[in-house]
């Protein structure tokens, strides 16, 4: 399995709103789970249904961005608790987001999506509003992120994003993920921990 993430092509789904929380993302009465399956229907659920009351429609429950697999987003997206179903539900409603695209973005939220391989490069306000504005006029455009280049394409235009060293680096290697990390050295880690004093009751092991 390719772990690298560098180039991200897909088609996108605009969810507008600045400070949408991680409850809003998904509700704490979905946290009971024991795994994070099924939680992807449920993401935004009671945003979908206050909309509905109202006659309108939300993003997620509109068919023609069922296919997509890049979430457009405002600022400070995914504040509030430090759930990581939140991210969860994201990266499993429908296709599954492979990457997501805001003005900014929650610490803890931004990290608990690069533990799932889900890059959040930032763009300015006027960047996710032409964004937005072009996939609301057109769901079936598609949109490429290249973590190489720091840059997100729209047919021939490319906007600038903003994503730092260290996630970029560790997205571009696939390394990402630390539990893969820690199997992949397994080995060697088994080995340090041998010689280790307080992994052997204190006796001194030879090199």
């Amino acid at each position: 399995m390719d772990t690298k993430r560098n180039i991200i092509t897909g088609k996108a789904i605009p969810v507008r709103g600045n400070d949408i929380d991680t409850d809003r993302i998904i509700p704490a009465r979905f946290l009971k789970t024991v795994t994070f399956d099924g939680l992807g229907e449920h993401a935004f659920e009671d945003d979908r249904l206050a909309l509905k009351e109202e006659g309108k429609t939300h993003p997620y429950d509109q068919p023609q961005y069922a296919q997509a697999t890049v979430l457009l987003v405002n600022k400070n997206f995914g504040c509030g608790s430090s759930r990581e179903h939140a991210p969860q539900a994201i990266a499993r409603w429908g296709q599954g987001a492979r990457v997501i695209i805001g003005e900014s973005f929650a610490e803890i939220f931004y990290g608990n999506c690069q533990s799932l391989g889900i890059p959040c490069p930032v763009v300015s306000a006027e960047v996710i509003e032409e964004l937005m504005a072009a996939v609301e006029a057109n769901p079936e455009v598609e949109l490429t992120v290249s973590l190489e280049d720091r840059k997100v394409t729209l047919g021939e235009k490319d906007f600038p994003i903003e994503i730092g060293d260290g996630p970029r680096g560790a997205f571009m290697a696939g390394q990402w993920d630390s539990t893969a990390t820690l199997l992949d050295a397994k080995e060697s880690i088994e080995k340090t921990a041998a010689n280790l004093p307080y992994m052997n009751h204190f006796q001194r092991v030879s090199a």
